[in-house]
């Protein structure tokens, strides 16, 4: 018994990388691989003793007395209620301090404050105040490793609670909006670079069993960043409309008009709310323009010019916001704005610079949905037949697919598109009355190309 319980000690040493050097405490390792072996099957009542005395004697020995421990504290926290459940959470409160103490290569600041806001707000023991104080001062502090999703919509939703409580600026809930939304947007061009490398390999059935497994995580991760950014522009809702807007700036203009970065975000503000048409936000234009003539001032230019019937001088003005901007990223959202600047005069120049947009950065959901749209809006003008017409609601729906695969945070509403054109293409039994079944039909408008009748 005793040759087994010491096999299985070295096993686990050897698993965990512990060095003999680690392993001299015959005490500790041996209740490290009982609570280990313990908490491997999730018998974790079982482990809780052994890892205590792991935990208060040996607290450095392995990574393990944390992530195991994590589990173990949860496990017992759900499990309790009154003065022991308080115990329990008080200890996986001390754990995650200690966390980065004795491992501070592998925990990170944020990742604590995060743990801990979230531990205190699923048991009611933090304010909006702390929350977002605490969460906050992570993100300014450790701005890389603050990728929690949940966290990131708790920082800026406690933050908006405070400001209708009268205890926070509209400026302040702004100023928050923009570097939280900046940060998701960060971490899903990194996701979906992954998916747009690892996507043709799929459809090729070349994927390696740990290229399957990397797919499904930023699949998973890039959905969540999806769902979070919706709820942050809900939570945010009516603050940020015109009439909100016009009179902060109006309001904080003098003082902050040589402030870059507050004037580049006033008026890509006003731009993505439609607020183009107020004498402000030809102010705020003009003042990025002397502070800043960066491609994204040539692209509010642009629209000036536009709503001023100088069609010409706008696409001047866009051409020149493309051509200054270097970063193939930021490149696709200038076009994929100019797309939807455009689309109200000619959709067919629409879909050229969203195409443009995809061809920049292949991962750009947003350009596949705005084509998706485009197609759809144009199904009167495209067939000489009812079936024809309706035909064209297949290669938007395709479309709309297209933008889910490419961009998982855009899942959601790209399935509910395509579901919404599928329902208004032609039925199974208008497929059946036309005898078209299987053969192709070819759209002479501007949309062009063509779409294969599903068979029967």
């Amino acid at each position: 018994m005793k040759k087994k319980l010491y096999l299985t000690m070295f096993a686990i040493i050897a698993s965990m990388g512990l060095s003999m050097a680690q392993a001299q405490n015959p005490e500790c390792m041996t209740n490290l691989s009982i609570y280990a072996e313990h908490a491997k099957v999730k018998n974790y009542d079982a482990a809780y003793e052994p890892w205590k005395m792991v935990y208060a004697e040996c607290p450095d020995i392995n990574k393990a007395n944390f992530s195991y421990g994590e589990r173990i504290l949860s496990h017992k926290i759900d499990k309790s209620s009154g003065a022991d459940k308080d115990k329990y959470i008080n200890e996986l409160l001390s754990l995650y301090d200690n966390s980065i103490k004795y491992f501070p290569t592998k925990y990170s600041k944020a990742e604590v404050v995060i743990d801990k806001v979230l531990l205190k707000y699923d048991h009611k023991m933090i304010s909006d105040e702390e929350i977002y104080n605490q969460l906050h001062q992570a993100f300014v502090e450790d701005r890389e490793h603050f990728v929690n999703p949940k966290a990131l919509y708790m920082d800026f939703s406690s933050l908006v609670d405070l400001h209708n409580a009268g205890k926070a600026e509209l400026q302040q809930v702004f100023d928050e909006y923009d570097d939280i939304t900046e940060k998701i947007e960060e971490e899903n061009q990194k996701l979906t670079n992954i998916i747009t490398k690892l996507l043709p390999k799929e459809e090729a059935g070349t994927l390696t069993s740990k290229e399957k497994r990397q797919l499904k995580a930023a699949n998973t991760n890039s959905e969540s960043y999806g769902k979070i950014a919706s709820s942050i522009d809900s939570k945010l809702g009516a603050l940020a409309d015109c009439d909100n807007l016009i009179p902060l700036y109006q309001k904080s203009y003098e003082g902050k008009k040589n402030d870059v970065k507050w004037v580049k975000r006033a008026v890509g503000r006003m731009f993505s709310k439609e607020c183009t048409d107020d004498p402000m936000f030809k102010k705020l234009f003009e003042a990025q323009l002397k502070l800043d003539p960066s491609a994204d001032a040539y692209l509010y230019g642009g629209t000036l010019k536009q709503k001023a019937g100088d069609n010409k001088g706008a696409i001047a003005d866009f051409n020149k916001a493309v051509d200054l901007e270097t970063d193939s990223y930021r490149k696709s959202n200038i076009l994929y704005k100019i797309a939807t600047t455009v689309r109200r005069s000619s959709k067919s120049q629409a879909r050229n610079y969203a195409l443009k947009a995809i061809d920049a950065n292949p991962s750009n959901g947003k350009a596949y949905l705005l084509i998706a749209n485009l197609y759809a809006g144009s199904a009167n003008d495209c067939g000489s037949t009812t079936f024809e017409k309706r035909a064209i609601y297949w290669k938007a729906a395709d479309m709309a697919r297209k933008a889910g695969r490419v961009d998982p945070s855009l899942g959601s509403r790209a399935s509910q598109t395509a579901a919404s054109y599928d329902a208004k293409a032609p039925s199974k039994t208008d497929i059946f009355n036309s005898g078209l079944a299987g053969q192709t039909v070819s759209f002479n408008c501007w949309v062009g190309g063509s779409v294969t009748v599903p068979s029967l």
